[in-house]
């Protein structure tokens, strides 16, 4: 009898083992229309890092563009990245919010830019805490809309899912990631991210169980260039691959909704199925309206003028 348990233990914890050792994210070449858009963007009037003080102690990095006519803002608009980004990745974005009468602050959440260690958090839930912090330490004495793109739209889905969901009063996702099994991903399309399956089913196992310890472990590798691997993050642990984005039930999320939240992304987009969205949340059983940008494709949502300008439009309406 004892033999009868001890030897499938012996197996499952061998395999586990194997997968942790040998099965994180493999190479991936770098993905051309992610990396080669960002060569165009002026970035020389991004604004030199400000930070605030997180729980733990760590000094995040953000940038502050102030409205364009100063002491004429009435809302803030906090902007999330995508995945390997940084906050200055939404430079184009944050000057057009900004020209529009914006207050804003473009993070770099904790993994990624110049906030603690590239590619690596602490526990699966410090980004929410993170940005709690944020909230608290850089006060704003009006409305604040949350903006993210992509994988950060994925966070900031999970985030208005939170119980601290009321410290925004509205929601912005821009093309969003919500999971690998969505009718929204474009079957077939994974050239940008490498997955390390057999480790993310090793350590979620372990998780399940309460172990953590192996968490930092990378299962997460993205198609950067040269260029773009010495500003951006190439790859993630575990954890940091399992807080950025929604949680595995991205349609509990979905319903969890209070605040006024709604979509923009391009109709060209080579990632996500844009004209999806709007089913999928309505089948979620939390309808809410969707912008589609003719011609834009994934990156172009956050850089093409005509995309910009359906963003600040969004980010206007009630």
């Amino acid at each position: 009898m004892l033999k009868a348990v001890l030897i499938p233990l012996a197996v499952m914890a061998m395999a586990i083992a194997a997968a942790l050792w040998l099965g994180g994210p493999g190479p991936i070449a770098p993905m051309a229309s992610i990396n080669e858009p960002f060569a165009k963007v002026d970035f020389s009037a991004v604004p030199p890092n400000s930070h605030y003080t997180a729980r733990d102690g760590t000094q995040l990095a953000w940038l502050h563009y102030p409205p364009a006519n100063p002491g004429s803002a009435t809302r803030r608009a906090v902007l999330v990245h995508g995945s390997s980004a940084r906050g200055r990745s939404m430079h184009p974005m944050a000057q057009a919010l900004a020209a529009a009468g914006f207050d804003v602050a473009a993070l770099d959440l904790r993994g990624h830019g110049d906030s603690g260690e590239r590619g690596h958090i602490a526990y699966i839930g410090q980004l929410e805490d993170d940005l709690e912090d944020f909230m608290t330490t850089q006060a704003w004495p009006g409305p604040t809309t949350l903006l993210g793109f992509s994988s950060g739209g994925g966070f900031v889905l999970r985030f208005a899912a939170d119980a601290r969901a009321s410290l925004f009063d509205r929601y912005l996702l821009l093309s969003p990631f919500l999971h690998q099994a969505s009718p929204t991903k474009r079957p077939g399309n994974d050239d940008w991210v490498s997955i390390g399956l057999p480790r993310i089913v090793g350590l979620s196992i372990l998780n399940a169980l309460g172990i953590t310890a192996f968490n930092h472990l990378p299962t997460l590798r993205f198609g950067l260039n040269d260029v773009a691997r010495e500003q951006l993050t190439e790859q993630y642990d575990h954890s940091l691959a399992t807080n950025f984005r929604p949680h595995s039930d991205y349609a509990s999320d979905i319903r969890r909704i209070q605040q006024p939240l709604r979509i923009v992304a391009g109709t060209e987009d080579e990632l996500f199925d844009a004209a999806r969205f709007a089913s999928v949340f309505k089948e979620a059983g939390h309808a809410v309206p969707v912008t589609l940008v003719p011609g834009a494709n994934h990156m172009g949502l956050t850089l093409d003028a005509t995309a910009l300008q359906a963003v600040v439009a969004a980010a206007n309406l009630e």
